[in-house]
């Protein structure tokens, strides 16, 4: 994994074309990269993300910001029910209880 000014970059290896290929992984905006080597790929990568960032600024637009630490999630109701009463009940907000969980399954 690769990480450059925010960015994720995820690399695999061909073996039939012997050569690096990468994406950012983080991002909805499409940004690829690759190289014949170690050096080459890394290199590749933080090109590619200063030329992205270049292009956006080209254009007047925001660059699409690697997670904003948002997103929209939809409940059963009665699902949605049980998380708030569980959070109240740990004086916790629904956000926090429900962040707390999301922690704790990925730690295990």
């Amino acid at each position: 994994m690769l990480i450059y000014k925010g960015y994720m970059g995820h690399v695999e290896f061909d073996d039939e074309a012997d050569i690096f290929h990468g994406e950012v992984i983080n991002t909805r905006d499409v940004i690829t990269f690759q190289g014949k080597s170690v050096a080459e790929i890394k290199k590749a990568f933080r090109e590619s993300v200063d030329d992205y960032l270049a292009f956006c600024k080209e254009r007047n637009e925001e660059p699409e910001k690697p997670f904003s630490g948002k997103f929209n999630l939809r409940l059963d109701p009665d699902l949605h029910r049980q998380i708030y009463i569980a959070a109240k009940q740990n004086k916790m907000s629904l956000n926090q209880w429900i962040a707390e969980a999301i922690k704790h399954h990925i730690q295990e």
